[in-house]
């Protein structure tokens, strides 16, 4: 089925806008996508106007957990069954947000992506990690639980791992389950109740034996890291993506910049939970607030010296899919152009899975057919992001979803 989308702005992913342009999808694929007075005759195509057309949005950092609140604990005490039937309820909406695919870096994910694939369930195009990587005590260990329970529990998000040996075999755990990304815990958190966001977690040498397991299977690794420590022997152990990043310094973002690491930097999370101080634990909001200004001030670092940005929101909280795309409005607070923060959430994304990404996020022929309309000028006007209902069309592999 031929399909044609004409718009009065178009906007490619990467690249200016174009006035008046049209995107023509056959069916998993974009078979034109330009000016419509460039544009081939379609006359059995469905045909749709919009104000303005983009690409499918990436969150390149999003957890399908299923939870029932901001207190994950609270999944060990919860049937599989039933946070994986949350999790798909939480993927329709993130489509229905616009996001037509995602990095799924924690959670149920990576188990019911097959789900979607075949058109049981609704939801964006899912490139899971499995489980996290972290080591006992860190950042993804479930500190108040029996450790014997946390390391057998089919429900916990974390897979701990301690020396060389254990970490390959870990890596090599979320590969036998066909993982696109390795995520690991280069510092510890906000949400975990004893590590402190500043300490390096993981050795500089079970970094780097992560790095080179991931690298043999041609997958990139995604370092959670608050503290500077963390996140500078994640970079010089060759993690290819930051995520979060708050005490991110200049020198570092500079050699970032030079190696060509991926920062996401998920300011939706750290807005978000300075606003819940009544829903969290209070470990967690405290350690929210301390790294808030940090983090803000990363971004800026990050921006001014020219780091590769990709839009993620670290959503993992009932109430919240769907309303992904503040992020952009986020990117922007910290220095990006309307047109660089929209290349941050679209052409971006597929740049955080190295060889494992699909060609996606961009208007451009030959590329995935996932393509949204909204209702509004994102270079003028960046107020309706995070609103799914400025989503008015949203097109996934060829199929209109919305």
């Amino acid at each position: 089925m031929t399909i044609r989308i004409d718009a009065d702005l178009l906007l490619p992913g990467r690249g200016g806008p174009i006035d008046e342009g049209t995107v023509i999808l056959e069916g998993r694929s974009i078979a034109f996508a330009g000016p419509t007075s460039e544009a081939p005759a379609t006359p059995e195509a469905e045909v749709s106007r919009v104000p303005v057309a983009m690409p499918g949005l990436w969150d390149s950092h999003i957890h399908f957990l299923g939870a029932t609140s901001a207190d994950i604990h609270a999944m060990l005490h919860t049937s599989v069954a039933e946070m994986a039937v949350r999790a798909a309820a939480d993927a329709s909406a993130t489509l229905d947000g616009g996001v037509t695919s995602v990095r799924e870096v924690g959670g149920f994910g990576l188990d019911f992506a097959a789900a979607i694939n075949d058109g049981s369930v609704r939801g964006p195009n899912i490139y899971g990690a499995g489980r996290i990587l972290s080591t006992t005590a860190g950042h993804a260990d479930g500190h108040s639980f029996d450790l014997d329970f946390i390391e057998s529990s089919s429900r916990w998000i974390g897979e701990l791992c301690d020396g060389v040996p254990s970490c390959l075999k870990a890596v090599r755990k979320q590969l036998r389950k066909n993982a696109k990304v390795i995520k690991i815990c280069a510092s510890g958190g906000v949400m975990s109740e004893i590590d402190h966001p500043i300490h390096q977690q993981f050795s500089a040498e079970e970094l780097r034996a992560i790095v080179e397991e991931a690298g043999r299977a041609e997958r990139f690794v995604a370092a959670h890291t608050h503290g500077l420590p963390g996140i500078r022997a994640a970079v010089e152990a060759g993690c290819q993506t930051i995520e979060h990043g708050s005490y991110l310094d200049e020198e570092t973002a500079a050699l970032m910049a030079e190696r060509g690491t991926i920062y996401v930097p998920t300011r939706f999370i750290v807005d978000q939970l300075l606003q819940m101080e009544a829903a969290l634990p209070r470990y967690a909001y405290e350690k929210g607030v301390m790294v808030a200004d940090h983090h803000s001030q990363a971004m800026k670092i990050a921006v001014a010296n020219g780091v590769t940005i990709a839009m993620g929101t670290d959503i993992f909280t009932p109430g919240s899919y769907g309303e992904n795309s503040a992020e952009i409005r986020f990117l922007q607070d910290a220095g990006m152009t309307a047109l660089e923060a929209i290349e941050a959430a679209t052409a971006n994304g597929p740049l955080t899975l190295g060889p494992q990404a699909p060609l996606s996020g961009q208007l451009r022929a030959g590329y995935d057919a996932d393509v949204i309309a909204i209702d509004f000028d994102p270079l003028e006007d960046s107020g309706p992001w995070g609103n799914p209902d400025r989503i008015t069309h949203v097109w996934k592999s060829g199929k209109r979803e919305k």
